[in-house]
C-alpha cells in the first residue's frame, strides 16, 4: 500500500510553471509540508538549513524580478526559500553534544554516548571550522592525505567540500517538501534561475547564508506543464557492478 502511494506521488509531481490564480493553498498544507521537510536526512544531524516561507503578496511580488520574471514565481501562491546556514555549525554541534550529554547517567557515558560526545565535541570542529589564513584547511588536507594514504577516508578538506555537504542536505529537505506538497494535491516548481545576491539582500541574510533554491507553490495548470516528462533510458544512467 505504501509503495503504491509513494509511486503515485512521485509520478504526479511535475515542475509546474503556471498556477491557477483562483485556487489558494491553505497555510496548513505548507506548515505540514515544512514539518515533514525538517525530518529529512541530513549530514551528521547538523541541520544547517533554514526555510523562509514567503506568503505575503507584497513580498512575493518583489521576488518576481529577482526570479528573472519566471511565471512560476509570478503566479505562485507561496514561495519557499531554502537556505544553507553553514555559519551555524558551532551552535548545532553544541545542540547535538548536549543531547548526548543529557542521556548520560552518573557521569558514566556508555561507549556509544562517548562516541557521540567526541563526534560533536571534537570531530565537527575539525570538519566545519574555518579560518582566514587557511590553517584549518591545510590541517584537514594533511589529515586526509595521511589517513587516506592506505585506507578509505572521508576527504573533507576545504570550504568547497563543506558547502557541498550543507547544500546536499538542504536539497534533500527541499525534495521532501515538494513531495509533501504533491501528496496534498498541489504543485511546485524548484527554481535555480534567480539573483542570489539580491535575494539575500532582500531577505536580510548574513554573509554565511547561501540560497540553495527557491520553490514556488500553487495549484498547477495544464499550460504550466511544458510537455511530456522525458528521462534518459534506465540503462544509460543505472550501472550494476
Amino acid at each position: 500500500m505504501y509503495q503504491e502511494a509513494f509511486e503515485a506521488i512521485v509520478n504526479s509531481r511535475r515542475s509546474n510553471r503556471s498556477y491557477d490564480p483562483a485556487v489558494e493553498v491553505p497555510d496548513e498544507v505548507i506548515k505540514k509540508s515544512l514539518e515533514l521537510a525538517i525530518l529529512s536526512p541530513n549530514s551528521s544531524n547538523m541541520q544547517l538549513w533554514e526555510f523562509y516561507w514567503i506568503k505575503s503578496e507584497e513580498l512575493r511580488e518583489k521576488f518576481t524580478p529577482l526570479c528573472l520574471g519566471q511565471s512560476a514565481a509570478k503566479t505562485a501562491k507561496h514561495l519557499m526559500v531554502f537556505v544553507t546556514r553553514q555559519d551555524h555549525w558551532k551552535a548545532h554541534a553544541k545542540w547535538n553534544y548536549n543531547n548526548f550529554k543529557a542521556t548520560i547517567v552518573d557521569n558514566a557515558p556508555t561507549k556509544r554516548q562517548q562516541r557521540g560526545l567526541d563526534y560533536y565535541g571534537k570531530l565537527m570542529p575539525v570538519v566545519y571550522a574555518q579560518d582566514w589564513f587557511g590553517f584549518m584547511t591545510l590541517i584537514r588536507k594533511v589529515v586526509c592525505f595521511i589517513k587516506g594514504f592506505n585506507n578509505p577516508f572521508a576527504r573533507i578538506s576545504g570550504s568547497r567540500d563543506q558547502k557541498v555537504i550543507v547544500h546536499k542536505s538542504c536539497a534533500l529537505a527541499a525534495q521532501t517538501f515538494m513531495l509533501a506538497i504533491s501528496a496534498h494535491g498541489y504543485d511546485t516548481c524548484p527554481m535555480e534561475g534567480f539573483d542570489s545576491k539580491r535575494v539575500k539582500k532582500l531577505m536580510g541574510l548574513p554573509a554565511g547564508a547561501e540560497v540553495n533554491m527557491i520553490v514556488s507553490i500553487g495549484k498547477g495548470t495544464e499550460k504550466g506543464i511544458h510537455g511530456e516528462r522525458k528521462r534518459l533510458p534506465f540503462e544509460e544512467v543505472v550501472f550494476v557492478r
